[in-house]
């Protein structure tokens, strides 16, 4: 959970340290930004082929070797006096990462038994939430207070604390002898439908979601500061949506995915309708977050369950396609900007969501659920 924490925090953190970066630096916003970007790319590419790449080490190894590779990159974002050099330091951070929600998954899942796999999931996209809520909240007021370099550098003691316990507690064991190596329920069939709809998913939702600050500000009238608090809401809508889907993960697995994508498009297709009032938008604005979270949290599950061969290549399989969708996502509503209003991007976006629903509701029948459960 410690880990799942500190890796979404070094994702997201430097959205919040944008503008400190960019002075201290000497490079524009958008030069600072193509950092956030190059690390969305980087993992959407790495994240299968470093997983065949590790396929036979212990997972105890590879994942003090990953937790070691993001000490050091935090290490070295932290002492950054150039912009290359905080570049190399995110690539390997977003290298690190990408296989980390691969093989992660199966450990903790694999140290309970099959009916508790989706609970535990739920805790640790729960850990992972809280990045949003408490990490990057609390390492841009600390960067604002002091230096963009002390929140990055206290990832590097997070990530120790975690390699450390990792490394002492963590059972040894070949890679395909673990309990949740592979799937409970294998199915190709419905892997796919998982896939295809977590990248539209997630390619909707990022089209609009890139541009909210000049949606709430432009067509809903917040102010720059009631934004910001927004923004902590749109995170604690998130833990809400992943603590809530948690609890029902076991149960209705099928049916979590489904129902976060619908919210989701509810939300975004809210947002363009009635978006104007503020009330109504920060409602829908909730939904939105509410269902971003239990979207890949429910993905993740689901691949542990009909992944058709090893667990760990369908989760980087998984992670590397919504990575792929968010910058997708981030470039479509890019192009929509300049030749449509804002509130496009959320009609683009909503629509795209709704593209995901047809395709989970037009998929396989059968539960990819827990016959155990039952």
């Amino acid at each position: 959970m410690l880990a799942a924490f500190t890796f979404n925090t070094a994702e997201n953190l430097l959205v919040g340290l944008l503008e400190l970066i960019s002075e201290s630096l000497r490079v524009s916003l958008s030069a600072v930004g193509l950092l956030v970007t190059t690390y969305g790319v980087t993992v959407a590419v790495a994240s299968v082929p470093l997983a065949h790449f590790v396929q036979a080490v212990p997972r105890r190894h590879v994942l003090t070797g990953l937790l070691a590779a993001l000490v050091v990159s935090a290490l070295v974002a932290a002492l950054s006096t150039s912009y290359w050099l905080l570049l190399v330091a995110r690539l390997l951070t977003a290298l690190a990462q990408a296989l980390f929600w691969a093989v992660m998954g199966p450990v903790a899942v694999g140290l309970f038994a099959t009916e508790f796999r989706g609970r535990v999931v739920g805790v640790l996209s729960v850990a992972g939430s809280l990045a949003l809520v408490l990490g990057v909240p609390a390492g841009t007021w600390l960067g604002r207070r002091s230096d963009w370099q002390v929140p990055v550098a206290m990832l590097a003691a997070l990530g120790l604390v975690s390699l450390v316990t990792i490394a002492v507690l963590l059972p040894t064991s070949r890679p395909d002898e673990e309990p949740a190596a592979y799937g409970s329920s294998p199915d190709v069939r419905r892997f796919v439908t998982v896939l295809v709809a977590g990248t539209l998913s997630a390619t909707g939702a990022f089209t609009g979601y890139t541009y909210i600050v000049k949606f709430l500000g432009d067509v809903s009238g917040f102010s720059p500061s009631t934004v910001s608090a927004l923004f902590v809401a749109f995170g604690v809508a998130c833990l809400a949506g992943v603590s809530i889907t948690g609890a029902l993960l076991d149960r209705f697995p099928r049916s979590a995915l489904t129902t976060a994508v619908a919210t989701q498009a509810v939300g975004m297709l809210g947002l363009y309708l009635a978006g104007t009032d503020p009330v109504v938008a920060v409602v829908f604005l909730a939904l939105m977050g509410g269902a971003l979270g239990p979207v890949f949290m429910s993905t993740q599950n689901a691949m542990l369950h009909c992944a058709p061969g090893r667990t760990d290549i369908a989760l980087a399989a998984n992670s590397g396609s919504y990575n792929a969708g968010m910058a997708a996502g981030a470039a479509l509503g890019g192009l929509i900007l300049p030749l449509a209003d804002v509130r496009d991007a959320f009609l683009a976006g909503g629509l795209l969501t709704v593209g995901a629903c047809a395709v989970l509701l037009g998929g396989p029948l059968k539960r990819d659920g827990l016959k155990s459960a039952k």
